[in-house]
């Protein structure tokens, strides 16, 4: 334990002296040169899926939908499950864009996909635990 307790110790240390002897740090209003030019973070002409929704469908994106300026993935976000702003409550996934119970849900038990067999049940997201 004591052992412990001093790694921590020499780690916390090592991560504050990095922090404030860095002195290259980037500001997000810093202009910056890319290839394409010079151009800012956070500009307020930036691509958004609000004025673009296409830009959701790029490789890479989060997901295909637009939902306040950010791209999602309507049919597994839990913040965002079927619509934009439908949370799922504690405890409940988003499987094809509905929140589910994965402990009890005979379609999604213990995930999205994973299907009981007609007699079986889903206990503890488990088929035919018991």
């Amino acid at each position: 334990m004591k052992l412990l307790k001093t790694l921590f110790g020499v780690v916390l240390i090592m991560a504050l002296a990095i922090t404030t002897l860095s002195g290259t740090s980037l500001d997000w209003n810093e202009e910056v040169k890319s290839l394409r030019g010079r151009r800012r973070f956070l500009s307020e002409n930036a691509l958004t899926c609000e004025k673009n929704p296409k830009i959701c469908l790029v490789k890479g994106s989060a997901g295909p939908d637009c939902c306040n300026t950010k791209c999602v993935k309507f049919s597994t976000d839990r913040l965002n499950c079927g619509r934009c702003g439908k949370k799922c409550s504690f405890g409940k996934i988003c499987c094809e864009g509905k929140c589910v119970n994965p402990n009890t849900n005979k379609k999604h038990c213990g995930k999205c996909g994973n299907k009981c067999n007609t007699k079986g049940s889903c206990v503890f997201g488990m088929c035919n635990y018991a």
